[in-house]
């Protein structure tokens, strides 16, 4: 479209600085209020076309429009005359010698201008030669000269490089190719193999834009295509597919400009804090989630297509450009399959009109290890069948047999699953499949949408098998080769979250699916149930071992017996393990590994004993006493010091602490020199999942801001922490803290805090420095912290309970607010669940004593103060 002729008569006008400044700001204003009312690819040729004129100006103002032998040569995406908002504008100085002083002089004028103006561009200044030594070593860089053209200058020596890119190609096109496809296989890994993350590339993803422009560069080299639309011509698109790809690429072209535009700057990533902006600017409404989801499910269908039809297009090339993938052998697989190298081909696309051909596709898939992909000719079969379904697969009661078989293979559901996710077969079976198809998750856990969440789950429990990944989870491979019908603990998996976007308790809507499907399949009632509880009670073990005490009896009872029997018990860890896991690569740690497995074989033991002979604390903590003094008498300690030393601690620490951790703290004391001063240790090495920190001190207030604060200051993340007192007056500290990726701390690291608190124990005045650090992903939530208080079992304590989201230095802005208001800390349990904190502290007010009501007002209001107005600032 014309770009408007005031901005002409401005941008001819503009002398200075500020006057080029003034028509970027008029230009940029025009673009958004024109973008509801013109099509997109109108205006991405409306900014090329502006930013052509812009630099012919400068060019001029620089005196570089009288050098005979300079030309200006746009590349890449500004090559093809497409420029979104705030795209990078990458051009080419084509000059037909090394330029001298003076011409490097004008030029470095010329791009300072554009940097001026506050540009983002990518340039250079080469020779033809230098073009082409660059154009052989970088394949990136031969894939923007196919799309450069001249903006201003010397033709002549453009022409000369156009024909020798035509002429003389430095890449054959069998190597571009494999170059191509090299390029696009990194970029998809780098994205997690999948276009479902709940921050998407638009460009980079699965099935983003550069998929489409990979087909067009790959079309380019070896056809000479100058369109999409040639590619009918050749024989690999129908005008059907075509008219598909233009509406996807218009769609993705949409949704990057509006980016563009909520970002005000140049961004691909549709981050959380755009969204909102960016479906409101796109016309999904001003209605928060429900705007965004509108939004997202569309692009997610969008990259879905977009990436079948890569991936089909691709095929067909291989078939064309490299000789080593024609009249390859032909296997047959059976009347209506064959395999052809790598891939599946069906004999005759009326085989599909027997709808269960379908799924027995995928069971081929799950008895040949050898296929891999499906043939092209095939994904389009199937992709027209899968458009004219009426209703669902499950309907048709041969698809219910090949879909129990299929999930009852002991590869059914690996690769085979993969591609019917991949290729839309899953959704076209279930119908709840397609609710969640695409469906966002707005929490501080989740990295994917629902259903590439469902299906990462399915994929960690299917390694359980894999053995050469038995040493990764021993336990829950061990426990799924003991398991009778494996394949319940998959369709639970499948349902577990199908529920979400409903509405309501997810767990039990699922629930009430799973039963439907059991009854429609014809399933056992007792595996029914079985799926139906797993599904209804998939969140239990993991809010169990992160929230509560699990060596606490009590909580071990209550649980074995909601957990009932060990075949249900076995289901659920496996389960659990597998969703934690597939939840985002960064929750996973050996911390919560260790917790789960605990939680598992404490468990497991309570129902052995029978939950009529639940074990009481009492002989809990003799039996730990005796295998920890066993340990210490063997490292050779006195066993009369040993009790003299247990004989100043409470009943608690011996519940709350291994027997492990128990004799590893005594092993500390009691080659203390002095048992009355401060002393503190740190693990050299991981310890029930984590580095453990123990310390040991006479009651001081404020003892406890200090620590974390030191904890902090050495960017350690604390994720469960213990404080308690002795029966003489004494606090003990445990803390399991691990780096921020995960890992525990190395040795050296771990003697670095060690020293560090040391200090602080010994100077109680010494200054702690903590950098504070903000966080991009905390900044996408505003959610509010949670502060409840409530009495406790003990008259003169009070229960602090605070839910809030894990920020930099949590912790110490909590102990902050209690040594200013003189509480006291008897004993505190935090928890980081993923990037949220539970914590709770018994306190006693400056006497001793519960809190009042006065007071727990006034800490309710403190904290309140302090924890919003620090979730204000990071969410800035």
């Amino acid at each position: 479209m014309a770009l408007p002729n005031k901005l002409k008569d401005l941008l001819e006008q503009a002398d200075e600085l500020e006057e080029y400044k003034a028509c970027s700001q008029y230009f940029y204003k025009w673009l958004g209020n024109q973008f509801d009312k013109q099509p997109v690819g109108s205006l991405i040729r409306a900014r090329a076309e502006y930013i052509d004129r812009l630099l012919i100006k400068l060019f001029h103002c620089c005196n570089l429009a009288h050098e005979q032998e300079l030309a200006l040569v746009a590349v890449g995406g500004y090559g093809r005359g497409e420029l979104h908002p705030y795209s990078d504008i990458d051009f080419l100085l084509l000059v037909s010698e090394e330029p001298n002083a003076e011409l490097r002089e004008k030029i470095g004028q010329f791009v300072t201008l554009l940097w001026d103006l506050n540009l983002e561009i990518g340039h250079s200044v080469r020779t033809i030669e230098q073009v082409i030594e660059q154009k052989r070593e970088d394949v990136s860089f031969s894939t923007s000269l196919l799309e450069s053209r001249l903006i201003f200058g010397n033709h002549i020596e453009f022409e000369k490089l156009k024909q020798h890119i035509l002429q003389t190609p430095v890449w054959r096109s069998d190597e571009f190719f494999i170059a191509k496809r090299q390029e696009q296989d990194l970029r998809h890994r780098k994205c997690h193999g999948t276009a479902y993350n709940l921050e998407p590339n638009i460009k980079e993803n699965p099935g983003g834009l550069r998929d489409l422009q990979t087909i067009i560069w790959v079309a380019k080299k070896h056809f000479h295509a100058e369109t999409l639309e040639e590619l009918i011509n050749h024989g690999y698109l129908t005008h059907e597919e075509y008219q598909e790809l233009l509406e996807c690429l218009e769609n993705l072209w949409n949704i990057r400009f509006a980016l563009h535009l909520a970002a005000e700057r140049s961004e691909n990533r549709l981050l959380f804090d755009y969204q909102p902006h960016a479906a409101e600017i796109l016309g999904f409404g001003s209605d928060g989630k429900a705007s965004v989801e509108r939004m997202m499910k569309r692009l997610f269908r969008i990259m879905s297509r977009v990436r079948e039809l890569n991936q089909m297009l691709l095929s067909y090339f291989e078939q064309s450009i490299l000789p080593d993938h024609r009249d390859l052998p032909v296997v047959e697989l059976d009347r209506s399959f064959e395999r052809i190298g790598h891939q599946i081909r069906v004999k005759n696309p009326s085989v599909f009109f027997r709808r269960d051909q379908l799924l027995v596709l995928f069971e081929h898939i799950a008895s040949n290890p050898q296929i891999t992909h499906i043939y092209p000719s095939t994904i389009r079969t199937m992709r027209q069948v899968r458009r004219r379904l009426l209703g669902d697969l499950q309907d048709y009661a041969a698809c219910r047999d090949a879909f129990l078989r299929l999930i009852k293979h002991p590869n059914g559901m690996g690769r085979a699953f993969t591609l019917m996710h991949k290729h839309g077969i899953i959704a076209a079976y279930l119908p709840q499949w397609r609710n969640i198809f695409g469906q966002m998750q707005f929490d501080l856990f989740h990295a994917y949408t629902v259903d590439e969440h469902t299906h990462k789950l399915i994929n960690n429990i299917y390694q359980y098998s894999d053995k050469s990944k038995v040493s990764d989870f021993p336990l829950c491979s061990e426990i799924v080769t003991r398991m009778d019908k494996p394949e319940l603990l998959y369709l639970a998996a499948i349902f577990h979250d199908i529920a979400k976007g409903r509405g309501g308790d997810h767990s039990e809507l699922g629930a009430v699916d799973a039963l439907a499907f059991a009854k429609l399949h014809r399933l056992p009632t007792s595996d029914g149930k079985l799926i139906a509880w797993l599904v209804e009670n998939h969140l239990l073990m993991s809010v169990t071992a992160q929230r509560k005490d699990i060596n606490d009896p009590d909580v071990i009872n209550e649980f074995a017996s909601k957990v009932k029997n060990e075949r249900q018990l076995d289901y659920l860890y496996c389960l659990t393990v597998a969703d934690i896991r597939a939840t985002n690569d960064n929750l996973w740690n050996d911390w919560k590994n260790t917790l789960l497995r605990e939680l598992y074989l404490h468990t497991q033991r309570a129902l052995r004993l029978g939950l009529e002979n639940p074990m009481d604390m009492r002989d809990q903590i003799r039996d730990k006493k005796q295998q920890a003094k066993q340990r210490l008498i063997n490292l050779g300690y006195d066993e009369s010091h040993i009790d003299l030393l247990w004989s100043r601690f409470k009943a608690n620490y011996f519940t709350a602490f291994s027997e492990q951790q128990i004799s590893w703290h005594c092993e500390h004391l009691l080659n203390a020199q002095d048992l009355s001063a401060p002393s503190v240790t740190v693990s050299d090495c991981a310890m029930h999942g984590g580095t453990q920190v123990f310390a040991y001190s006479p009651y001081t207030g404020g003892l406890f801001a200090r620590l974390v604060s030191v904890i902090g200051s050495k960017k350690a993340q604390i994720q469960h922490a213990q404080v308690m007192t002795t029966k003489d007056g004494y606090v003990i500290f445990s803390f399991v803290v691990l780096e921020v990726n995960g890992e525990p701390l190395s040795k050296s690291r771990g003697n670095g805090m060690r020293r560090a608190l040391e200090q602080i124990m010994q100077d109680p005045k010494k200054k702690i420095r903590i950098k504070k650090n903000r966080s991009q992903r905390f900044k996408d939530f505003n959610i509010k912290p949670k502060i409840v208080l409530r009495p406790h079992a003990r008259k003169d304590r009070s229960l602090i309970e605070i839910q809030a989201v894990d920020i930099p230095g949590l912790l110490t802005k909590i102990a902050q607010v209690f040594q200013r208001h003189r509480l006291h800390i008897h004993a505190a349990r935090i928890t980081t669940v993923g990037e949220r904190a539970e914590d709770f502290f018994v306190v006693s007010n400056n006497d001793y004593q519960a809190l009042t009501d006065e007071e727990q007002v006034k800490i309710h209001q403190a904290l309140r103060k302090k924890l919003n107005a620090d979730n204000e600032a990071t969410t800035a």
